[in-house]
């Protein structure tokens, strides 16, 4: 469902840059200019529309296609590897995204004016929804606000609401109310996760998390890689691993201050499984990384 306000806004405010932070809070726009193998990223609760060209999401071995007709949705953090299928500098991939607000969700669907969906969710945190008339306006509306900075404050907060109240009449909805219904399975998983984010550097005893989020060890296993395709050990070694990334990219650390700063206290069970992650050593990944972003800023400067 290609709409030419929404691609024109996109384009118009990603000019020359692949991620542009918005004045509205908890919206993200996007730009790629070509096709993209799968990169490794952790992709928070939210919507994903695609407002042209189209994208491609895997969870383990399982792959979730959007477009223009479909948006992505996610009601976790999950790890995952986003690729770029149709993009070109005359046609970009355009697209936003927009964090979930779980309390929101949950808040709407105690007020009882939303019928519970008449189809029990999948066992998972990511899904693939239509797009329609309902979640495409209130998405126009929003992004018509970074013209007219000074009712955001104001005006955001509730179309962003009426945002949450469409995804939960939309296909997708199950997924949601899964997520947001107390004591599921899915919400003590996200507990879960919430907890491995915030001590991802801790050591990790898997019977002491799961007595955290009130369940057995043997479920807990289950319900979490049923939902993220991933044991909590593996999830734990990826947020290590990708912050371990991060601070030698952008903090200039070098790899064994890094590993250490992560939790690793050997530094060759880091390089180990760096690069078995990412294809390299840890040395050679950061400084391809650092000549493919200079190769992005000068071919910038040269289209300015």
């Amino acid at each position: 469902m290609a709409n030419e306000t929404l691609v024109e806004i996109v384009d118009r405010w990603t000019k020359g840059l692949r991620d542009c932070t918005t004045p509205i809070p908890n919206l993200g726009l996007w730009r790629r200019e070509r096709p993209e193998p799968p990169a490794v990223c952790l992709v928070a609760p939210s919507i994903v529309l695609v407002v042209q060209g189209t994208k491609k999401m895997w969870v383990g071995d399982e792959s979730y296609e959007y477009d223009t007709n479909r948006f992505l949705i996610t009601s976790l953090d999950i790890p995952a590897n986003s690729e770029v299928l149709t993009a070109s500098p005359e046609r970009p991939c355009l697209g936003l995204v927009l964090s979930l607000d779980l309390r929101m969700l949950a808040e709407l669907i105690s007020q009882g004016h939303q019928p519970p969906p008449t189809e029990r969710a999948g066992e998972q945190g990511m899904g693939v929804g239509t797009v329609t008339q309902g979640i495409i306006k209130p998405f126009e509306r929003l992004l018509d606000l970074l013209d007219e900075p000074d009712a955001i404050p104001v005006l955001a907060p509730l179309i962003q609401r009426e945002i949450h109240y469409r995804l939960l009449m939309s296909d997708q909805a199950a997924l949601l109310w899964q997520i947001t219904s107390a004591g599921s399975q899915s919400q003590r998983v996200a507990k879960a996760i919430d907890w491995l984010k915030v001590n991802y550097s801790s050591p990790l005893r898997i019977d002491d998390l799961a007595s955290r989020v009130q369940m057995s060890t043997s479920s807990l296993h289950h319900h979490f890689r049923k939902l993220t395709a991933m044991s909590p050990l593996q999830y734990q070694k990826w947020m290590r691993l990708n912050e371990a990334k991060r601070l030698m990219l952008n903090e200039a650390l070098d790899a064994t201050t890094a590993a250490f700063q992560v939790g690793y206290e050997s530094p060759s069970q880091f390089n180990r499984e760096y690069s078995r992650m990412f294809g390299l050593s840890p040395k050679r990944d950061v400084v391809t990384l650092r000549g493919e972003a200079e190769k992005r800023k000068q071919a910038v400067t040269k289209s300015i």
